[in-house]
């Protein structure tokens, strides 16, 4: 390593979802790899906050209280000017905005964005901060081409975007057998076992996944669908479910700290978003060897090789019968969804590795500090409050 020094990271919780499971794995990686890391929760910690612990990570929650909260935004410059990191990285639009602006002022060197999905619920009032921002900014990471040309197209400089996708970690075995898996969620013996993994809210479109479990039902009577996540629309998609008769095949199961164990049993991985970055929940599934079936859209053609390690499917209503359709196949062949699921493990050892991922941030950090600090910073200010 030609260089380091002290990288904090930002974000807005350490919940137990996507980007706080990639900036996880990126800290303790860090950590392992002798980079001075920190990691800063603006408003809570939470179930990656033990696991950096852990892996000894320091820890520091700011108690953001409100969205517009000027409170935490001043302890958030306090604890910049504490720790004085040679590098800020923020994940997610709150600590991009809090963080960005925090260690701008406070004179942080360096400062890097993270942008990990294309963000369609955001304003043009939102977007200006994304701009006016960047411009105090070294770099905007990315997790894919997707979502670097939607950022772009909003008016962030190509030139400053880096793409780095995102990582997965490669499942042991364990001892968990397929029958305790079936045990655990209360299904018959013979089931075949399709997960959906996320948040219950619009963007993933789980109508559409009941609306095909219902039409397997009519062909098949032993597959059953594990809806895992929680969220705004349950209450709804549960009525939903209920209302077209497949309370029988459909399964709430609710948000799970311990699905690591029971991935690698499931016998294909549903996707139905209408937008994504880059999902955890197709990777898992990758590096365990299940295929998956997930809409034809720019994150998912990121990661899956069509025919080859999963099926692509329209987006939307029409949709529907083609992820029943080809569900219906891999169930139907084990010779062709054992080949998917290789296919698919292979890939995600290949690309998609920690050390690939964390090589690359190694090196962007590396170039940054090679270089004098981005001029036309506010003076540095002094400890004391």
């Amino acid at each position: 390593m030609s260089e380091t020094g002290t990288v904090l990271h930002i974000i807005p919780t350490l919940d137990q979802a996507g980007a706080e499971k990639q900036l996880t794995l990126l800290a303790g990686e860090l950590k392992r790899r002798g980079w001075p890391v920190h990691v800063c929760a603006l408003t809570r910690g939470g179930f990656y906050q033990k696991v950096l612990e852990a892996a000894g990570v320091p820890v520091t929650v700011i108690g953001k209280a409100t969205k517009l909260d000027p409170f935490a935004y001043l302890r958030l410059r306090r604890f910049l000017r504490q720790i004085r990191p040679d590098i800020v990285q923020t994940w997610l639009f709150a600590a991009n905005a809090y963080g960005r602006w925090a260690a701008w002022r406070t004179g942080v060197p360096h400062i890097v964005g993270s942008e990990r999905c294309a963000d369609y619920w955001k304003s043009p009032w939102h977007f200006w901060i994304d701009r006016f921002l960047a411009r105090r900014s070294d770099a905007i990471v990315a997790n894919g081409r997707y979502v670097q040309d939607f950022y772009v197209s909003h008016g962030i400089p190509r030139d400053k975007t880096v793409v780095i996708p995102n990582a997965v970690v490669e499942y042991p075995a364990g001892s968990d057998s397929r029958r305790a898996m079936l045990l655990e969620f209360g299904l018959p013996d013979e089931a075949r076992v399709i997960a959906l993994v996320g948040r219950l809210w619009p963007q993933k479109r789980v109508e559409d996944a009941i609306w095909a479990a219902d039409l397997l039902k009519r062909i098949r009577d032993d597959v059953h669908l594990l809806i895992i996540g929680d969220g705004p629309l349950r209450e709804r998609l549960m009525q939903y479910r209920d209302k077209i008769e497949i309370a029988d095949r459909v399964h709430f199961v609710g948000h799970r700290k311990d699905l690591s164990r029971w991935l690698p049993h499931f016998d294909v991985l549903w996707n139905t978003s209408a937008y994504e970055g880059q999902s955890n929940a197709v990777l898992e599934a990758m590096a365990c060897g299940v295929p998956a079936v997930a809409t034809d859209i720019p994150g998912n053609r990121e990661l899956i090789v069509p025919d080859e390690t999963g099926f692509l499917i329209p987006a939307g209503k029409g949709g529907r019968a083609p992820l029943a359709a080809k569900t219906k196949k891999l169930l139907e062949d084990e010779d062709l969804r054992r080949r998917m699921g290789e296919a698919a493990r292979r890939r995600a050892r290949d690309e998609f590795s920690l050390s690939r991922m964390a090589d690359a941030y190694c090196r962007l950090y590396e170039a940054l500090l090679s270089r004098r600090p981005v001029p036309a910073r506010p003076e540095d200010e002094p400890l004391a409050v």
